[in-house]
């Protein structure tokens, strides 16, 4: 067939998830390199995205939506596993913001905001999704708060 009738994908900074629609994070070769084994970046374009359903099977897709099973990244990653630590550059875990909630302060949280904040913390090539965990610790704190508030 001819190449003037083969559509090709539009590149764009947004794309979807091919199996569950989420909208997907977009990710670069230095983070994808960091984060999946030699076979699995052949497997899929050097700019990616990264689907942050967490019950979704799928870890990265392409413009072509070809996809990497999360099950393939090299260590587990937030949010497809639960129990992997929010922030992968520092190791901060759900435990942390569990126990600062105990203690009705938010130390652990404010200490790993200003790491997290410096501007040097490893997250393009640590986190799965290439960037930076504060939002997500700051939601899942507020959501933990006022489910406690709420008594669960």
């Amino acid at each position: 067939m001819n190449k003037a009738f083969i559509k090709e994908p539009e590149q764009s900074d947004s794309a979807y998830c091919p199996r569950c629609g989420s909208l997907g994070i977009a990710v670069g070769e230095a983070t994808l390199a960091a984060q999946l084994p030699p076979e699995a970046q052949a497997a899929i374009a050097k700019a990616a995205f990264f689907c942050p359903f967490p019950t979704c099977e799928v870890g990265y897709f392409d413009s072509f939506e070809r996809v990497v099973p999360a099950s393939k990244l090299v260590r587990p990653a937030y949010p497809k596993e639960p129990e992997a630590p929010l922030c992968a550059c520092f190791g901060f875990t759900r435990d942390d913001i569990e126990d600062d909630l105990n203690e009705g302060g938010v130390r652990r949280v404010r200490e790993l905001l200003a790491k997290a904040g410096r501007g040097d913390a490893p997250c393009l090539v640590k986190a799965a999704s290439g960037q930076s965990c504060m939002s997500e610790v700051q939601r899942y704190f507020m959501r933990r708060r006022a489910e406690r508030s709420q008594g669960e």
